[in-house]
């Protein structure tokens, strides 16, 4: 099957890197030694658990808000999240003193519900799945006007994502290989058309848990598909790829090269590993992409980038994780 034109361009990608610019951060590309050695090619570190709020989400929420006009800004935005999209979109409307509601569902976790309302977000907490929430916001738009600004299925979310691919071409021009973290797929789509926009060799392979990997039972059915949501360490990585999805499905479809599932166990090592050799703090979503090669599920024949996405862990679980007081049953 040829390859489709995917529906945010390297274009769109460049144009939103200069609308963002100054809002977020150029995070650090890092050579890892212990994990060059475990998989036998170079191993960098893309350090965007780093970025201003804890993970990548800022980009895509800035280039969205940047987008909007005058008028949208004044009706406020709203969006369903995990946790990280929330945080990043309470944040960046801060800035532009704009109104934000967040929805999201009782699986998310308390030190992410803390930070957005200290970020003066408004919450609603509904049912137990992103679905759910998700239903709040189409609800608060037709009802309130508000204007939606979802976590992935959107192409201002995912062009800013993707200027996280961008750098790292420009750190690590001969990358052959870039792992990045799978949920919806907007930073898998967005990264995977920056990355292959500008080095078409460059294989890009996304990376999710056993548990609840929507995208990835979609792309097995050949179309979006309803997964149970389930606890997983890797709670930013939750939730459905909605059935009406119009970009990342697509994009995920066209333009990755595989789809890598772990275990909580496997995880958990990678949380580990990250904090005791990398000497970085991610939490368990952020991790998955080192998980894979501890695991053994990745073959490269050449420089190989991992993305560690985000750091926002509830640091009690991060401490049991680390001292091995977590497993796959106690740890959810």
């Amino acid at each position: 099957m040829s390859v489709m034109v995917p529906s945010v361009t390297l274009q769109d990608i460049r144009a939103a890197r200069e609308r963002i610019a100054g809002k977020v951060e150029r995070t650090p590309t890092v050579p890892s030694p212990s994990l060059s050695g475990h998989l036998g090619a170079p191993v960098y570190l893309k350090l965007e658990h780093r970025q201003t709020t804890g993970s990548f989400k800022l980009r895509g929420a800035s280039n969205a808000i940047a987008s909007l006009n005058t008028e949208e800004k004044a009706r406020g935005g709203v969006a369903a999240s995990t946790g990280n999209h929330g945080r990043a979109l309470a944040h960046a409307a801060k800035l532009e003193g704009m109104r934000a509601t967040i929805c999201m569902s009782r699986l998310v976790p308390q030190n992410k519900l803390d930070e957005i309302r200290r970020l003066g977000a408004e919450i609603r907490i509904v049912g137990n799945s992103q679905d759910d929430a998700q239903q709040e916001v189409e609800r608060l738009v037709a009802e309130d006007g508000l204007v939606m600004l979802p976590p992935f299925d959107h192409p201002d979310i995912i062009a800013g994502q993707g200027t996280l691919g961008l750098e790292i071409i420009e750190q690590v021009a001969d990358a052959a290989l870039v792992l990045v973290p799978l949920s919806g797929g907007g930073l898998a789509a967005g990264v995977a058309a920056a990355v292959k926009g500008v080095s078409p060799s460059t294989k890009v392979i996304g990376v999710s848990m056993t548990r609840g990997a929507a995208m990835k039972a979609s792309l097995d059915a050949g179309h979006p598909v309803l997964v149970e949501e389930l606890p997983t360490l890797a709670d930013s990585l939750g939730g459905g790829i909605g059935l009406d999805n119009r970009l990342t499905f697509s994009m995920c479809r066209d333009l990755l090269d595989d789809v890598i599932l772990l275990s909580e166990g496997e995880i958990a090592a990678g949380i580990r590993h990250t904090y005791e050799q990398e000497r970085e703090i991610v939490e368990g979503a952020g991790a998955v992409c080192i998980a894979a090669v501890l695991a053994g599920k990745v073959r490269a024949n050449g420089p190989t980038v991992l993305i560690l996405s985000g750091r926002n862990i509830d640091m009690t679980l991060h401490r049991k994780v680390v001292c091995g007081e977590a497993n796959e049953e106690s740890a959810l």
